[in-house]
């Protein structure tokens, strides 16, 4: 008898505790989940990046931990470039995954390494990810990423008239939303961030898979709780969704004609397509240049999410070849006047 109420006892103790837990996710902090998410995201990403190493070439050098921002102990970058590379070069400048509450510069080095070899300066940017910091504190840090390689361009061996953006999942959103302010004056004053650079400077856009229109997530269907962790931290307050500030981070509704030219693609599978062709449509009907990598409903096998990092597959080539061909094409030098 003894022993049967000391089980209910302990029982009791760890539903307690196990309630405990729950309303502490749910009501207090999101940190439990957020933790959770970065140890599945991480290892995910370790193990892309494992599968990428061997196709690094031997002839790319680093310069990496670059200071952005001296007032921010957050704000690095690493370039990657050519050895004897072309003296001017255009740049690709890459803001990685996460969900915005993981990763970092590194996860993206392999696969950025790979596309310097086909003529690219590469860079991948540093953001302070959340909830260490809110929205729009990446878009921030970004922003002065785009302004600091710019400036110095000359000391990477980059041309500063031929510069594109991009990112995966939330990097390219976040990547889009910088093109934006740059090319909607009436957009960068409603979120409260001046362009660092002009929008002649930004010739185009690399957008994997992003998470482009915070409107159009499900907090209630089979991700919800994840979401839900998700816009609690990187909004800051667990009605964040509420916050028109926040939702200001929807990209779509604020392209116009002049956003860059941009290359859009998502896996048929991935659970933010739907996301990636909003931008897509939008920008058509805004007039501006897109050029979509969308593959058919049916596509086997199907292509999930971040499925552009995965060499070894066709689809993976397919967008890293449509990649280069775009950048390319976009930071092409036209022929001047004949003499």
């Amino acid at each position: 008898m003894a022993m049967l109420r000391w089980l209910v006892r302990i029982v009791a103790l760890l539903v307690a505790v196990a309630a405990l837990l729950w309303l502490t996710v749910s009501y207090v902090t999101p940190q439990p989940a957020i933790w959770a998410i970065r140890a599945l995201f991480d290892s995910g990403s370790d193990a892309a990046s494992a599968k990428l190493l061997p196709k690094v070439p031997a002839n790319i050098e680093t310069t990496g931990a670059v200071r952005y921002d001296p007032s921010d102990p957050d704000a690095l970058l690493d370039v990657f470039r050519q050895r004897d590379a072309a003296a001017s070069q255009p740049a690709i400048i890459w803001i990685h995954g996460g969900g915005f509450v993981s990763g970092n510069r590194h996860i993206v080095a392999e696969y950025l390494k790979i596309l310097a070899a086909r003529g690219f300066v590469t860079v991948t940017v540093d953001y302070t990810i959340a909830p260490e910091a809110h929205y729009p504190t990446p878009i921030r840090q970004t922003n002065k990423a785009l302004g600091y390689i710019v400036a110095n361009a000359a000391r990477y061996g980059i041309d500063p008239d031929r510069v594109l953006i991009g990112g995966d999942s939330a990097g390219a959103q976040i990547a889009a939303q910088v093109a934006a302010l740059a090319t909607n004056p009436a957009y960068a004053k409603a979120v409260g961030i001046s362009p660092s650079v002009g929008p002649d400077r930004i010739k185009g856009a690399i957008l994997f898979c992003g998470a482009h229109d915070v409107t159009m997530l499900n907090l209630d269907g089979k991700l919800g709780p994840f979401l839900r962790a998700v816009v609690w931290a990187y909004g800051g307050k667990r009605d964040a969704m509420s916050d028109p500030a926040f939702r200001l981070m929807a990209v779509p509704d604020h392209v116009t004609k002049d956003f860059p030219p941009a290359f859009i693609t998502a896996g048929n599978a991935d659970p933010l397509l739907g996301q990636s062709k909003r931008l897509a449509n939008r920008l058509k009907a805004a007039g501006a240049i897109t050029d979509p990598l969308f593959f058919p409903a049916d596509y086997s096998p199907a292509l999930g999410h971040e499925y552009q990092f995965d060499l070894d597959s066709p689809a993976g080539r397919q967008a890293f070849e449509r990649t280069v061909a775009f950048a390319r094409r976009v930071t092409e030098k036209k022929a001047g006047p004949s003499r």
